[in-house]
């Protein structure tokens, strides 16, 4: 799909099926050393050795806030390396992009382990070897083989319930000419199509709940909930909610890693926010739409965006 470096969500974070996964842990990490405060770029001495074949995880900086449960998602930065034999390569950084990532929905068995009851604050070493990493298959697009192992260096920033949702004061549900929105706390809110009216030729932002948080602004992680509509069927076709999985992405990226419209339309809110979006073409898939999602190149989209938190580049 795309090259490594790319990848924020699914290179080494995302698991792929595996089977007969190991569940051996060791509470050193043999020969790798680590050195740097939270929130600095780690330095990662890793020996020219062959890795051991239990998984090792060691809590560096321990952390006071609140511990990981397996319905969070958290936002944090992290390091991978791949140790190939007697050889290593750093492999992605967050730190290196200043930019956090989301680690949300299953992670690789070994990640998930290491992380699992570790708190906030906290940064933790993890070395997965294959059978709790990718296993026999490998990953050929992250470039890790079925012999390699993964040295991890996570800094765990803030945590999120995978069910949260918009916190703040509810201000509108929309209605008239633009859907009207219900929800209830917790879940997915339900869009409502006006019938026969004619979707506006621009972007339209309207605060649905106001939160009281900090405003959203370019480069930030914006961790969201969302359901998405294609205003002409009134059909759901994706919503992070059915996933029970926040999404986070970096607002204002170049390139892009969202819609236009998100990009314009989320920029300036206030984190605690429900936000409806109506997307043109324009400001959404163009004119050759997404047929894998049955959007049509002239289909305008709406979207009830939830916004939980917002995390500024790390400075280090």
């Amino acid at each position: 799909m795309r090259r490594i470096a790319a990848l924020l969500s699914v290179p080494l974070l995302a698991v792929l099926a595996l089977a007969g996964c190991g569940s051996s842990t060791s509470s050193s990490s043999p020969g790798v050393s680590v050195k740097g405060q939270f929130g600095s770029n780690p330095t990662v001495s890793i020996p020219k050795l062959t890795a051991g074949k239990s998984l090792a995880v060691k809590t560096l900086v321990k952390g006071t806030g609140p511990a990981l449960t397996k319905s969070d998602a958290f936002v944090g930065n992290y390091a991978v390396y791949i140790w190939s034999g007697k050889t290593s390569k750093l492999a992605e950084s967050t730190f290196a992009s200043k930019s956090p990532a989301l680690f949300s929905g299953q992670l690789l068995p070994g990640l998930e382990t290491a992380l699992q009851g570790k708190k906030m604050g906290s940064r933790v070493l993890a070395v997965i070897p294959p059978a709790q990493g990718y296993g026999k298959t490998g990953n050929s697009q992250a470039g890790v083989t079925a012999n390699d192992t993964l040295v991890f260096v996570v800094d765990m920033i803030k945590e999120f319930a995978n069910n949260a949702s918009a916190s703040g004061s509810k201000v509108s549900s929309g209605g008239g000419s633009l859907p009207s929105v219900t929800a209830k706390a917790g879940a997915a809110p339900t869009i409502t199509i006006p019938k026969s009216a004619k979707p506006p030729s621009g972007l339209v932002t309207k605060t649905l709940i106001k939160g009281s948080g900090p405003a959203v602004t370019k480069g930030q992680t914006v961790v969201s909930q969302y359901v998405g509509v294609i205003w002409r069927t009134g059909k759901v076709f994706d919503s992070s909610w059915s996933r029970a999985q926040p999404f986070g992405f970096t607002i204002g990226a170049t390139p892009s890693q969202v819609i236009t419209g998100w990009d314009k339309g989320l920029i300036g809110q206030t984190v605690g926010s429900r936000v409806l979006l109506i997307v043109p073409p324009a400001d959404g898939y163009g004119k050759t739409g997404s047929s894998q999602a049955g959007i049509k190149g002239t289909d305008t989209l709406v979207f009830v965006v939830d916004i939980l938190g917002a995390i500024s580049p790390s400075t280090s």
